[in-house]
């Protein structure tokens, strides 16, 4: 286990390394890109509306009977952007992203891919690590702000059709409840929980 442990840190400092020089090739770096976040962007969407939408029905009802319907679309926000978003967005991409890799790495070591780069005095953890993780690094914060978004979106149609609340009253309970610190808060979360997936 701490072997195993050892040899991740290193591999994570050789990637590091390639990146801080710059010897990643962009086109690699894009074309992850496209795998990793983009491939995985609907998936990630349907999860947060859906979320937002059963919240939503759960949250509206009760709050219209105390007489707290103002408060709906802060509520909702809040907990898509602090909770919801972050988590369930880096859930579906390591689970859809992290099994390609995963599978793709095994394949090229079966077929001896990885002992081919070696053998061309390349590094295989600079070659195809390094571009993985800059791409993730880039990308999967977009997924999280688009996927908050949605999931804001989908508790202002929810309310409306379930306890007719006005889109303004949601939008205005929105802004008042959100600050620049939840934002904040979300894309450090959804690092943390894609590190703990990955």
């Amino acid at each position: 286990m701490i072997s195993f442990f050892g040899k991740c840190v290193n591999n994570l400092y050789k990637s590091i390394c390639y990146l801080v020089t710059g010897r990643s090739r962009v086109s690699h770096v894009l074309a992850q890109a496209a795998a990793i976040s983009y491939d995985s962007l609907l998936i990630s969407l349907v999860i947060a509306f859906v979320s937002a939408a059963v919240i939503a029905i759960q949250v509206s009802k009760q709050f219209l009977m105390s007489g707290a319907e103002a408060y709906v679309g802060g509520s909702i926000a809040v907990v898509m952007i602090r909770e919801i978003a972050p988590g369930f967005v880096a859930l579906a991409i390591g689970a859809r992203a992290g099994t390609a890799i995963s599978a793709e790495i095994a394949n090229m070591q079966v077929t001896s891919q990885v002992d081919a780069i070696k053998t061309l005095k390349v590094d295989p953890v600079g070659y195809y690590f390094a571009p993985r993780i800059l791409a993730a690094a880039i990308t999967v914060p977009m997924v999280v702000l688009i996927a908050e978004l949605v999931g804001i979106t989908g508790g202002l149609l929810v309310s409306n059709a379930t306890i007719h609340l006005h889109p303004a009253r949601y939008i205005n309970s929105v802004w008042l409840w959100l600050s620049a610190r939840d934002i904040y808060i979300s894309l450090l979360k959804q690092l943390y929980c894609q590190q703990c997936i990955c």
